[in-house]
């Protein structure tokens, strides 16, 4: 079990506003993008699966068209799925008092992206890897923090606050509560949410050797403010949207990660050790994934090539 969170890379901007109700609403669209964190899951029971091998470039072809649902039929399943016997006590009262009644429900859309496993599980379980890469590149003013091993504590520098608690993980799902609060110029008085966010993995060979993985997540939001549940649930539809969106464009952003790592594993050496926010230790472990992933890439290179030519020489 490891720990993990992510912060979306592209919120969309929040615009200040006269209307106290459309200032909150700005707000919890945004704070809720910022709770939002990486992962990805198997597609819906009801996804249709292609029933031949795909090459990696066919995947990479393929673009999600379909959007996350807040239906509460999904939302059902969502709950039905968790592994209530596996955790703690604790970790079932703190899921229950979110899920039971939530603010806001959401299943992201799901995505697939052509991933080495282990590094996306590395990843996922070690978030602020991206963070810092974000940080690196200018996209980002949030700060994390680890604070335990499996506990994070980020905020933005601008009144938000968050603290993520991994209570279940393994390589198909993870679960993740998050409690937040918001003090900033938006609002006269803090408020405060609570998330719960549970993540669901699947993985698949391509017929190069390449591996996918598909997902998305189940998100639960609460919010404590009685005018901020309200607006929340008027504007459901908009802050559907902005998660979505984030989603999308962080998984993009993963895939492009693996494909450094094959192409440019001096390169992302190099953005390894200069990651901020980073401890040593998992900058370590971030550049033991590296070179893992280019020997991969390299040796599935060769084994192709090598089939190649065999097929060849059948063929004369």
């Amino acid at each position: 079990m490891g720990p993990v969170l992510v912060e979306s890379a592209r919120c969309k901007p929040l615009h200040l506003s006269h209307n106290p109700s459309e200032r909150t609403a700005s707000f919890i669209r945004w704070a809720f993008c910022m709770l939002v964190f990486l992962g990805y899951s198997a597609p819906p029971t009801n996804a249709q699966t292609n029933p031949s091998p795909r090459s990696s470039q066919e995947t990479q072809r393929e673009t999600k068209k379909v959007s996350g649902t807040s239906a509460a039929s999904a939302r059902k399943a969502a709950v039905a799925g968790l592994p209530i016997a596996r955790l703690t006590p604790e970790a079932q009262e703190r899921i229950r008092r979110i899920t039971n009644s939530p603010t806001f429900f959401r299943r992201l859309p799901p995505q697939e992206i052509v991933c080495d496993r282990d590094l996306f599980l590395f990843l996922t379980r070690q978030p602020e890897v991206l963070v810092g890469i974000w940080d690196l590149m200018g996209i980002t003013k949030v700060q994390v923090q680890r604070t335990g091993r499996y506990q994070l504590d980020s905020g933005d520098g601008s009144g938000t606050q968050c603290r993520l608690d991994l209570v279940y993980g393994d390589p198909h799902q993870h679960i993740y509560v998050a409690d937040g609060v918001y003090d900033g110029r938006l609002v006269a008085r803090p408020i405060r949410g609570r998330g719960v966010f549970i993540v669901r993995s699947d993985y698949e060979q391509t017929v190069d050797g390449q591996t996918t993985v598909q997902g998305t997540i189940d998100c639960f939001i609460k919010i404590d403010s009685l005018g901020a549940d309200l607006i929340a649930r008027t504007f459901s539809p908009l802050i559907g949207r902005s998660a979505d969106h984030n989603f999308v464009e962080t998984a993009r952003f993963v895939g492009q990660i693996h494909q450094a790592c094959e192409r440019n594993p001096a390169g992302m050496m190099d953005t390894a050790t200069n990651m901020p926010q980073v401890g040593a230790d998992i900058r370590r472990q971030f550049a033991t994934e590296i070179y893992r992933v280019a020997g991969r890439s390299q040796a599935r290179i060769a084994s192709l090539s090598e089939l190649g030519a065999t097929s060849g020489l059948g063929r004369d």
